[in-house]
């Protein structure tokens, strides 16, 4: 009896053990199930959506000319895909022989796109083309609706097993930078770099304009449309679709016009041949404003695709290119002895007839030998004898601080990114005779170009150097214009007196001096020569820079800052100052007056008020004494108002 009641209870609780083992696989299988709706639920099941979402990516903002020429802009590029064995092989063909012309690319070439490396045929993705404009890529949206009309596509099986049908894709993959004026502008545009950004290409600024703004007009905000989609996957517009418009970067409108850039550019290079040099800068800018008018190099490059060899050419010399200034410094050296009082123009200095000794070994020479000079005469023969005297009215300390009251030693503040500022000897030792004497002739120190250009306009513009300026506003697509402060200021660097002593003087160096050839009749031209030798380890060499930096005025309230430098004239006795930089300068004045920035003010000979002029014979006589003194001394305008 015992013996039956335990089997029946080994056989009970085998029966709630298999029991529970059951219970238990059916509670791990709901689970699975549970588990397996969740994550189809959550998951991206690759199910076609009645929804789709087309991206307007931001484009990078346009450069603009002053007369409105577009100097560089961006368009997106797009690329072209289809599946290979989505297309029939019968219609492959018709394919390819519509595709070269939709998109202008030959069939060889869309052919070689369908085949590898090792010359086998592609079975999956093709890319046709990674580089198709708007243009193109519109007219390939259009092919690809008509190649699925024309039954060229069938259905092929994915990964997963289901049979899909592929067409051809035109997808948006970058944006590419455009430079329609070529080399026009450089090296002051600069250029732009690639970068990829979620399989994305970007310009982005590299040198010039493109890198100084590139915060500005890089792309601000992406825009998309999001709405139901038909049976071809194409967007439906309705009043459920929603538009978020894309926010473009900020436009640059400059100071520059092309109409100006452009004959300026022409002409440098012509001069560049004639003398046989290695680069000439030249920049014109508005005294009052600081406007650049016009900034141009020998050395330009094409922004869209340059040579390994055009690199150096891509660093705007005008801000990257420390050099000794030579004698166009020597009036910067007069007007701080000149603010601080410690001479008049008139001031007579013993020249020593060319040739000074200072101390045991050192001597100072002049190219013309004077016994005296005075301080005007000084800068008009530029005499290094002269200018040393004056440079030692001044202590080391004075005599610095003055410099850099110019901009000497400091970046010019010109919106160009890399704006070296140069160097200049320490206080300590410019209270060295020698050493203050070789800084005041432009030796042992360093300046760039556009220093030299904002401490020259001072002498146009009652002692404000003014911050050259590239660019006039920026402008978003609405039209709100912004303008930014200048990188630098502009800086009081003597007072207004003291200009206008040196102004004269400039005016003396055109009409008697090293630039003679600048005179322009009508105009008020006045400038400084500088031809000073080139080092090459540590040595001074038989090589030149050779500049000429001053104004032109007309009498219409028109004052414009002209500033030239050439860099190794090598014809002979080309490397002078007066007959390379001075005929540029006189050059660049043809042109602001044939484009009408300046007008001359026509002037009456001599003989001409003579043998018109109704007086007595007596009064005639007493003008005949008097044009015989304004002929030797004075101007023809002078002449006929004192008569």
């Amino acid at each position: 009896m015992q013996t039956t009641h335990n089997v029946e209870t080994k056989t009970l609780e085998k029966r709630k053990a298999h029991i529970s083992y059951l219970f238990l696989i059916l509670c791990l299988i709901l689970l699975g199930f549970l588990i397996s709706v969740y994550n189809t639920i959550t998951s991206d099941r690759r199910v076609p959506s009645h929804h789709t979402t087309i991206k307007d990516r931001s484009l990078r903002g346009t450069i603009y000319s002053k007369d409105g020429y577009i100097l560089s802009d961006s368009e997106k590029t797009y690329k072209a895909i289809v599946r290979n064995e989505s297309i029939k092989p019968e219609k492959k063909e018709l394919f390819i022989k519509l595709f070269s012309i939709y998109s202008g690319i030959s069939e060889k070439e869309i052919k070689k796109s369908f085949i590898d490396k090792k010359g086998r045929i592609k079975k999956r993705n093709v890319v046709i083309s990674k580089n198709i404009d708007t243009r193109s890529a519109m007219q390939l949206k259009s092919l690809a609706y008509k190649l699925r009309k024309l039954g060229v596509f069938r259905a092929t099986k994915n990964r997963r097993g289901m049979r899909v049908l592929y067409g051809l894709d035109i997808i948006e993959n970058g944006e590419i930078r455009r430079f329609p004026k070529k080399d026009l502008f450089t090296p002051i545009i600069g250029y732009v770099a690639k970068v990829e950004e979620d399989n994305y290409i970007r310009p982005v600024g590299k040198k010039g304009l493109e890198q100084y703004y590139n915060e500005h007009i890089t792309s601000k905000k992406n825009g998309y449309i999001k709405g139901k989609r038909d049976v071809l996957s194409s967007l439906i517009h309705d009043k459920n679709s929603k538009t978020v418009e894309r926010v473009d970067g900020l436009d640059l409108h400059l100071n520059v016009s092309l109409a100006f850039q452009r004959p300026l550019e022409f002409m440098i290079d012509k001069m560049r041949k004639k003398i046989d040099a290695q680069e000439i800068i030249i920049g014109v800018m508005e005294s009052k404003t600081g406007k650049v008018l016009g900034l141009a190099s020998t050395s330009r490059f094409n922004p869209a695709h340059f040579k390994q060899k055009e690199v150096s050419s891509t660093n705007p010399k005008f801000t990257e290119y420390p050099y000794e200034a030579g004698s166009v410094l020597k009036p910067i050296s007069l007007a701080i002895a000149l603010d601080h009082h410690r001479l008049t123009p008139k001031t007579v200095f013993n020249t020593h007839n060319g040739r000074f000794k200072i101390g045991k070994r050192r001597w100072i020479s002049d190219d013309d030998k004077f016994a005296s000079l005075n301080a005007t005469d000084i800068i008009v023969h530029s005499s290094n004898i002269g200018i040393s005297q004056i440079s030692w009215l001044l202590n080391g300390q004075e005599f610095r601080e003055g410099l850099l009251k110019f901009g000497v030693a400091k970046p010019s503040g010109v919106d160009l990114q890399r704006d070296l500022p140069g160097s200049l000897k320490s206080r300590h030792i410019l209270e060295h005779q020698m050493h203050r004497a070789n800084t005041s002739y432009g030796y042992g120190m360093m300046v760039t170009f556009a220093q030299l250009f904002k401490a020259y306009s001072a002498f146009n513009n009652n002692g404000l150097a003014m911050t050259p300026a590239l660019v006039n506003y920026l402008q978003d697509k609405e039209g709100n214009q912004y303008r930014l402060p200048p990188k630098l200021p502009n800086s009081q660097a003597i007072n207004k007196k003291t200009a206008q002593q040196i102004h004269n003087i400039l005016l003396e160096v055109v009409k008697r001096g090293t630039g003679v050839k600048a005179q322009y009749d009508g105009l008020e031209v006045g400038g400084k020569t500088g031809t000073a030798h080139i080092t090459e380890k540590g040595k001074y060499v038989r090589k030149y820079h050779s500049s000429f930096y001053g104004f032109a005025n007309d009498k219409f309230g028109h004052k414009y800052t002209i500033g030239v430098l050439v860099i190794k004239a090598k014809k002979y006795h080309k490397y002078f100052a007066s007959q390379s930089a001075v005929p540029t300068f006189r050059k660049a004045l043809d042109i602001l007056v044939e484009q009408q920035y300046l007008t001359p003010t026509p002037t009456l000979s001599i003989e001409t008020l003579f043998e018109n002029s109704s007086h007595s014979k007596i009064e005639k006589k007493k003008i005949k004494r008097k044009k015989n003194h304004y002929k030797k001394h004075k101007s023809p305008n002078q002449l006929f108002q004192s008569l």
